[in-house]
């Protein structure tokens, strides 16, 4: 092959920007007003708990909680449902739902009635609605877009969430004030019913799930699925990885703050400065995730950002806890541990998830997908209580060097198992 001829052969394998491509510029826009709708209520249900209802600590818990438990107890059941139902149509369906759970609640202000227990029984609806909405999406996104442009499309929809979740706070804090309670949570329901309408509008080949045979029930699906995940060759550390890196995560965020801001004795601008860095860094991740993919591969890019990883919370664990908040090389060390933090969960997630998304066959994409999403909830839930006991007994700056330590461990698995030298799959495996 002459050179123009090798040259134009390279330009046919790259995959095309996947915006260009009608459907995944529909799931896209979707879920980019879904994450700035989110990012924007949030505020206003922070508002809402605090200021309106003057929810105790007790009571804010629960509320957090709730937003969890969904995972928990329906994750696998959910995950395996989405193996047996059409998947758009539960995207949908859940848009819907979500809009009017958003619109109960100016409604329950303006007629008096809001309570405590109102706001739990909608923030838990719409865990629910999210979970399935999540269980729904990652295995319909391959059936939009070819096998190759997965790591691509993650990417995109990385970025315009780390967009979202930087400017959306900022955006409700304005729009909370201009409109009031009521209007901004009418707003998100707005913004959630028009993603209703691009997510309808999606063009998708989804032949009709195989009926189950007799004699089995959700239960063998659930279990096959878990099997499935766990006996794969490289899907098994993948997914034993991305679990250490949750139980590593957990501790870590769990401490940060009160490390920072109460040892360190960072001002509260200083600390947002620092998680807008980390902002930035995850978005400049997701923008250079598809070219390591296709350079490095897909193990190799994995690696790479769990290893990255490692090195801002071991910096953090080795600042002297004497040193004082106000200086600007303090926050500027503070500030570009959560830059390269952010950078390495922004190229380790769309090779991550692109990669899972491309080996499994499309029958077991939800119950893969359910299996790693649920498991990673329970490590993060009991790391989190882990985090207060190591804190208590070693204190903080310990607590985030063990965090960087499990942070080493989620890289030594990928290393040391055959994921390593796994490349992203150009083409559907088999069933």
């Amino acid at each position: 092959m002459d050179d123009d001829g090798e040259a134009a052969a390279v330009r046919s394998a790259r995959p095309r920007e996947v915006l260009r491509q009608p459907a995944f510029a529909l799931f896209w826009s979707a879920g980019s007003l879904r994450a700035l709708g989110t990012a924007i209520s949030g505020v206003a249900f922070n508002v809402l708990v605090v200021s309106v209802l003057h929810a105790t600590t007790f009571q804010i818990s629960i509320l957090s909680a709730l937003s969890v438990v969904p995972y928990l107890f329906l994750g696998l059941i959910i995950g395996a449902l989405m193996d047996r139902r059409r998947r758009q149509r539960t995207l949908v369906l859940t848009s819907i739902g979500r809009a009017i759970a958003l619109a109960a609640v100016p409604v329950l202000i303006l007629t008096g009635t809001l309570s405590f227990w109102s706001v739990a029984v909608v923030t838990l609806a719409l865990g629910i609605l999210v979970l399935f909405a999540d269980s729904a999406a990652q295995p319909l996104l391959p059936r939009i877009v070819p096998r190759e442009s997965l790591v691509m499309a993650n990417a995109r929809l990385g970025q315009s969430e780390t967009v979202a979740g930087t400017a959306g706070p900022a955006l409700g804090g304005v729009l909370l004030s201009v409109l009031g309670t009521p209007l901004l949570f009418a707003f998100d329901a707005a913004l959630t019913a028009v993603s209703t309408v691009l997510q309808s509008r999606i063009k998708v080949d989804e032949p009709a799930p195989a009926p189950r045979a007799p004699g089995r029930h959700i239960g063998h699906d659930i279990a096959e699925g878990m099997r499935y995940t766990y006996r794969h060759r490289t899907l098994r550390p993948l997914a034993l990885s991305i679990h250490t890196w949750f139980l590593g995560n957990s501790i870590v965020t769990t401490v940060f703050a009160v490390f920072v801001l109460r040892q360190l004795e960072l001002r509260p601008w200083e600390y947002g400065v620092a998680l807008a860095f980390g902002g930035v860094g995850g978005f400049l991740g997701a923008l250079v995730a598809p070219r390591l993919g296709a350079r490095l591969g897909a193990g190799h890019a994995i690696f790479l950002a769990r290893a990255l990883a490692v090195m801002p919370w071991l910096v953090l664990a080795l600042t002297p806890v004497t040193a004082t908040g106000h200086g600007i090389i303090l926050v500027t060390v503070i500030a570009a541990a959560q830059f390269v933090y952010g950078l390495a969960m922004g190229i380790e997630d769309p090779n991550d998830t692109g990669y899972r998304q491309s080996v499994a066959p499309d029958g077991i994409q939800g119950r893969m997908n359910s299996t790693i999403r649920t498991v990673n909830r329970v490590v993060f839930f009991f790391g989190a209580l882990l985090a207060g006991l190591l804190a208590t007994t070693l204190g903080y700056r310990l607590t985030i060097g063990v965090g960087a330590a499990i942070f080493a461990v989620a890289a030594l698995i990928v290393v040391f198992s055959p994921l390593y030298s796994a490349q992203h799959a150009q083409r559907p495996p088999e069933a």
